[in-house]
């Protein structure tokens, strides 16, 4: 069994001790009522996205995500927050070192032993959820877990649903699908982004993620056999028959929606071994993005 495999089935547990610990970082994380944004590269930039809806949709107030190489120096926060497993990645460290004095950060990082621990005013490390595979599962969707427990969101149907994603088999003729198109709407725009990354990273597959309601906006032009569109949440009325009616295989999540993360995680890693990949060694990737001068 590859790293990646091992990490994603180790989900559940994580996901529980995160909700568990999240009280005891209650100061670390953002109050309501702070104007925050959440930033981050690669799989955290998406994990962003579905904390800033997941927040401001709750009344916690005004957030925002945005990719740490994208950061809007010209607006004020109360707090920025910074979401890196490897505590190592260069846009991040800079932002951090820019916003230093000026705004309060906090890190949400798996290894304790990284520059980032100096960089930030708060941090919380979740050193049970690292990795060793390049490849993020369990340590985006635990930070994310972490997050949705602070703002009152978490609860153990999701748990529960984590369980059933991994021991439900995938949808049968999936893997041979040539073209995989994710969907989500609010928070689970982010998901989905995610979702179409982690099959291209493990898998190099072809994959697309849109807001829900914009995917008839043209992207369904390219839908038709052979392919999947897979939706994370609640689907638009009428989209499934309008999916269907190219030919093009529907999967609708009745799962919480990052369950539904996990069963795309152990779609990508079916995939792969289907086209004798190792999900483990992705194409042109490391852990952690360092840039040298």
């Amino acid at each position: 069994m590859t790293h990646v495999e091992n990490e994603l089935n180790s989900q559940p547990e994580c996901w529980m001790r995160a909700a568990e610990q999240a009280a005891g970082h209650r100061e670390a994380l953002p109050g309501a009522g702070e104007r925050v944004a959440v930033v981050g590269c690669g799989t955290s930039y998406f994990m962003a996205q579905a904390v800033a809806a997941l927040r401001e949709g709750a009344g916690q107030g005004e957030t925002d995500a945005f990719a740490a190489s994208e950061f809007p120096h010209g607006r004020s926060y109360d707090r920025v927050v910074a979401l890196t497993r490897s505590g190592t990645t260069t846009e991040v460290l800079e932002l951090l070192g820019e916003l230093s004095g000026r705004t309060r950060t906090t890190a949400v990082t798996a290894d304790p032993d990284t520059p980032v621990m100096d960089a930030a005013d708060d941090l919380v490390v979740l050193d049970f959820a690292d990795e060793r595979s390049v490849v993020q599962t369990r340590f985006a969707t635990t930070a994310l877990t972490l997050l949705r427990a602070h703002l009152g969101l978490h609860t153990d149907a999701v748990v529960a649903d984590a369980r059933t994603a991994l021991a439900t088999p995938l949808p049968e003729g999936l893997v041979e699908c040539r073209q995989f198109t994710f969907l989500g709407r609010g928070w689970t725009v982010g998901l989905a982004s995610e979702a179409g990354l982690k099959m291209r990273e493990a898998s190099l597959s072809w994959t697309e993620a849109y807001p829900a309601m914009e995917y008839r906006h043209g992207p369904i032009s390219v839908t038709g056999e052979g392919t999947a569109t897979w939706t994370l949440g609640t689907a638009p009325d009428g989209l499934a028959a309008q999916v269907r009616a190219t030919g093009a295989r529907w999967i609708e999540g009745e799962l919480d929606p990052l369950a539904e993360l996990v069963r795309v995680q152990r779609l990508a890693i079916a995939v792969a071994a289907a086209r004798g990949l190792d999900p483990d060694r992705p194409r042109h990737l490391t852990r952690s993005v360092i840039l040298t001068p």
